[in-house]
């Protein structure tokens, strides 16, 4: 095998590792946040509140001193100024809560499932937008997200749910403000970078939410165990999971970085039920399974397309 083929192998093989190490730690911290809501009493305002604020602050840090950028200079453009403040509202901070509020009224299994239904959101957005008739695999993952959704939340009677509406409002909630969030701000990520507009939306969005919850009113039980929660949830859930997301994108596509993502909620539904001892059967694991398919199934469909391109 050549130098360049070696090269290339070692490159692919660690952009793998940075995402599925990306992937795990968010599932992680989902189940790690259901653990400080349901055990420890934390509400998810506060969680949402100091995990953007800390975060925001970090990164742009990061942006200012690694990446040696003027953080101030993308306030100067009117346009760019208001797609910013409409991400950190609509986007950033609605996807942090929802999540949140998700995993508060059922556990961080169903969440972080029902928020993977974005994909099929976004391909369903662009269908129409664009007046695009989807593919037949387009079609497929539809149906198979329909189905999980519906088996996930009624374990097949249709009579009664087996989640409470609120779990349910506030996942697909969840799914639909990840959508916006993927798509609302391609172009200031072009132009800007994803560490500056990233920080600036957990930061603004940090700020908004304090009018309505403020950092310092705080309720829950502090024990060494929240205390590492906490910790874990801003450093490794957010920061370092989102270093290495970004970094994988060096060394794989857009494609197989959604593609190899999709371990998120699998992470998250394995570790609630073995450490939170969250009930899920087998109808959960069909559902859930075929949610999952869908991104497998649309990012393989989109990798096609680039490779065409």
């Amino acid at each position: 095998m050549s130098s360049d083929k070696i090269a290339l192998s070692y490159s692919r093989s660690r952009g793998i590792f940075l995402v599925l190490t990306a992937a795990i730690l968010w599932g992680v911290s989902g189940t790690v946040a259901q653990f400080l809501f349901q055990r420890s009493g934390f509400s998810p305002e506060w969680l949402v509140v100091i995990r953007l604020l800390i975060s925001g602050i970090i990164l742009l840090m990061l942006a200012r001193l690694k990446e040696k950028k003027n953080i101030v200079d993308i306030w100067k453009n009117k346009k760019d100024m208001l797609s910013l403040l409409l991400f950190s509202i609509l986007g950033m901070l609605a996807v942090q809560y929802t999540y949140f509020a998700a995993i508060n009224s059922s556990n961080a299994a169903t969440a972080t499932i029902l928020q993977y239904l974005a994909p099929v959101m976004i391909t369903c957005y662009i269908a129409i937008r664009f007046k695009k008739i989807p593919t037949y695999k387009e079609l497929l993952a539809v149906a198979l997200a329909l189905v999980g959704t519906f088996l996930l939340v009624t374990h097949g009677n249709i009579n009664e749910l087996s989640i409470t509406g609120w779990a349910l409002f506030w996942g697909l909630g969840s799914a639909f403000a990840l959508a916006f969030y993927t798509l609302q701000p391609q172009n200031l990520l072009k132009k800007w970078g994803s560490t500056l507009v990233v920080g600036w939306g957990m930061l603004i969005g940090g700020i908004s939410f304090s009018f309505i919850n403020p950092p310092w009113e705080f309720q829950g039980h502090w024990s060494i165990s929240s205390y590492f929660a906490v910790i874990f949830i801003v450093i490794f859930g957010t920061l370092i999971a989102f270093y290495c997301y970004l970094e994988s994108l060096k060394y794989i596509t857009a494609s197989e970085t959604s593609l190899l993502a999709s371990v998120e909620p699998l992470s998250a539904a394995v570790l609630s039920v073995i450490w939170l001892k969250v009930e899920f059967g087998v109808v959960d694991w069909i559902g859930s399974l075929c949610i999952i398919f869908t991104i497998v199934i649309l990012s393989i469909a989109k990798n096609k397309d680039e490779s065409l391109s």
